[in-house]
């Protein structure tokens, strides 16, 4: 046998980009435990848009993973025509919650979150713990104190009580502070100085674009966390007309033995309700996977 042949390297199928063997049986494992968690995820909202089609007589003299009668316009036009518009009076609260919520919390994090990375002053490191304090807590441990706080200047039930609290994200400012001491050189600071620039246009114009995954993926994070907001509302809110939609369709749902055609609209409400969620992910997706990405490098 030849030397060539002797030290042929194995095939590329069985290589990792490390050059370590790779073992087709734990392929086949990642692969089926991949494959569970996407059914995991997948079949609920599968299950969703097939119910989302159906008139109320099919719910459950139909095949409940298959289509029957496509009736999905119908349905999306009965729910919108449907209190006179109450649903679509959701959708803009939650997109008003949600868009305006996201992108004030995301600055106000980059903002602190550059300060604590790039600025030194007495108690910095205080204060960054109280920050990872504000990590820990759950949102739910800090209803009842907001609705206390909120109830003492008369603000409980108006579009503030669910607004202002969103725009609070201690996670934002804990990954703009590691993002911004490892993304933003300190040389370019000095630089920019240097030239005239003050601190409030070197952060707008340098820091705020080296920084910019991290932003985004920020900003992803406290969407999905204000658009899926729930239990703050169902404290704060006893008006319908300030409803988001995940209180909205919850207060539908809660009515369903009573007024059975509300279970359909239940269904398509919140159908239409990811809809959000999913472009905005689709949109922003590269983004994100690079902030991650970046984040875990550096």
């Amino acid at each position: 046998m030849s030397a060539a042949t002797r030290t042929r390297p194995a095939p590329a199928s069985t290589r990792t980009a490390g050059g370590v063997r790779e073992s087709p049986l734990s392929r086949a494992a990642a692969m089926l435990v991949m494959g569970v968690f996407t059914l995991y995820f997948l079949v609920p909202i599968w299950w969703l848009l097939v119910s989302a089609t159906k008139d109320r007589g099919q719910f459950t003299s139909t095949n409940p993973l298959w289509f029957a009668d496509m009736n999905l316009v119908e349905n999306v036009s009965a729910l919108l025509r449907y209190d006179g518009g109450i649903f679509v009076r959701w959708m803009g609260n939650s997109v008003a919650y949600t868009a305006g919520g996201a992108f004030l919390a995301t600055l106000l994090a980059a903002m602190c979150g550059y300060a604590l990375a790039k600025y030194r002053f007495l108690g910095r490191e205080a204060v960054f713990n109280v920050v990872l304090g504000g990590v820990l807590v759950p949102a739910t441990a800090l209803a009842l104190p907001l609705f206390l706080i909120f109830s003492q200047v008369n603000l409980t039930n108006t579009f503030w009580a669910v607004f202002l609290p969103s725009l609070v994200s201690p996670f934002g400012v804990y990954l703009t502070r590691i993002f911004a001491a490892a993304s933003v050189p300190d040389e370019l600071l000095e630089a920019a100085r240097l030239d005239g620039s003050s601190e409030v246009r070197t952060f707008f114009t340098v820091s705020v674009r080296l920084m910019f995954p991290a932003l985004v993926t920020v900003f992803l994070f406290q969407f999905v966390a204000i658009w899926n907001n729930f239990f703050l509302p169902l404290i704060m809110l006893r008006d319908e007309a300030v409803f988001p939609v995940t209180l909205g369709l919850y207060s539908w749902n809660t009515q369903v033995n009573q007024i059975p055609e509300l279970r359909g609209y239940v269904l398509v409400g919140a159908l239409l309700s990811i809809v959000p969620l999913i472009v905005t992910f689709l949109l922003l997706q590269r983004f994100w996977r690079n902030g991650l990405g970046a984040g875990a490098v550096k």
